[in-house]
């Protein structure tokens, strides 16, 4: 289709290559010459007026030089997107190529300007900002937005693996073939947003923590107050007497250098030494079950997504579904490298998690679950929908990533 009519009232720019410029040509010029007393047959026009080929070639080049003009006059579209976080994050980088893929799919017409936290609106206020239309889109965890309705956790952090095993490849898999997409895209109608979400970053498992001293129990976990992430992660630990504080990552690193927090989990090893904890804390656990499925995206607002074409809208998806896997590959490789270096140059030792942590939050995290249940119906849907998932996957799942996790073990325990 020759997309020059109206497009200038949008702002955005027909792509300029070839086929469309051709296709354009064909459509317009037939009539323009029409219009001149020409006659159009196919694919070639003859001139049935007596005037001479010198005018008939400067008349064909001028139409195609109009027809050039219209389609390099229309803007490009650019979609400014604020992070809730610094732009030095790990999450950040990975951001940045997902626009990268975004601009590539589609000739340049979209592009992507990440910024940084803080930029337009305060980090609280992003989702409002895009609802608003005040900034294009944003990113964040949708967890974040748990204030607004209590199942953004079940998409953003499922505390516990939504308390029925899954995991964060598992939830990958419900989520583009379990029904959970539908769900995620009727989560903004419920909260009432002008929003379309893309999810882009599957994070998990994150780490326990940092810890100034070794935890051997839960009684020693008590005695810390713990930077928590916000929503049900975060009050299941204070369901389980643990002294939970919620605060962005920007704030953690001067938080436990003032005092005002003794112990602190962000993500992984990669993030968490970004963020520079190994400077405080030296004691470190990896095996925790606040946030084993973890999912950073990104959100645009719902008035910009609509007037994107079709093709670029599918960019969109093609690049969102791309970076799930990209950035699941790259935390693996970039976890496993800054785990060596802070080991090895940091002097951070890794600890096992002690064993009555598990049953304590599993249980105080299945409580919370049923309470969200049975107070919201759209809450109780999407779970509903990740228990019987989990009862057909997880089976089979947990007993294959059981024998990857003895495979990986042998090997690790071999480096010993």
């Amino acid at each position: 289709m020759c997309r020059m009519d109206f497009l200038a009232f949008t702002g955005r720019k027909f792509p300029v290559n070839s086929a469309n410029t051709f296709k354009c040509f064909k459509l317009v010029v037939p009539s323009l010459v029409y219009m001149s007393g020409f006659l159009f047959e196919g694919n070639f026009w003859r001139i049935t007026m007596n005037i001479s080929k010198s005018i008939a070639k400067t008349l064909i080049v001028g139409i195609g030089g109009l027809v050039l003009l219209a389609t390099s006059v229309f803007a490009e579209v650019t979609i400014r997107v604020q992070s809730v976080i610094p732009a030095q994050a790990d999450e950040v980088h990975m951001l940045n190529e997902f626009a990268a893929d975004v601009a590539a799919l589609t000739n340049g017409e979209v592009k992507i300007e990440v910024l940084p936290a803080g930029a337009v609106v305060g980090v609280a206020e992003t989702l409002d900002a895009v609802d608003k239309g005040l900034i294009e889109g944003g990113f964040a965890w949708t967890h974040y937005w748990s204030g607004k309705h209590p199942a953004a956790m079940l998409f953003g952090s499922p505390v516990a693996g939504a308390g029925v095993g899954i995991d964060n490849i598992a939830f990958l898999s419900w989520f583009q073939y379990g029904g959970g997409r539908e769900l995620y895209d009727q989560l903004w109608d419920e909260m009432g947003v002008n929003i379309k979400g893309f999810m882009l970053q599957p994070v998990g498992p994150e780490a326990l923590g940092w810890f100034k001293e070794p935890i051997n129990s839960m009684d020693d976990f008590r005695k810390y107050r713990f930077r928590t992430p916000p929503g049900i992660p975060g009050q299941t630990y204070k369901d389980i007497g643990v002294a939970s504080v919620a605060m962005g990552g920007g704030d953690i690193l001067p938080a436990l250098e003032k005092g005002t927090i003794d112990a602190a989990e962000w993500c992984c090893p990669k993030p968490d030494s970004v963020f520079g904890f190994q400077k405080v804390l030296k004691h470190y656990y990896l095996q925790g079950l606040h946030q084993v499925v973890v999912n950073a995206d990104i959100y645009i607002n719902g008035d910009v997504y609509d007037a994107l074409t079709d093709h670029q809208k599918k960019a969109l998806e093609v690049a969102a579904n791309a970076s799930l896997t990209k950035a699941m590959s790259y935390r693996i490789y970039e976890n496993g490298k800054a785990l060596k270096e802070l080991t090895e140059e940091h002097g951070v030792i890794l600890h096992d998690t002690p064993a009555d942590y598990f049953p304590a939050y599993m249980n105080a995290a299945r409580a919370s679950l049923e309470k969200n249940a049975e107070e919201n119906e759209f809450f109780a849907e999407v779970w509903n929908s990740q228990k019987e998932f989990a009862r057909i996957a997880v089976p089979f799942w947990a007993g294959a990533q059981s024998s990857n996790a003895q495979l990986g073990k042998a090997f690790a325990d071999s480096l010993k």
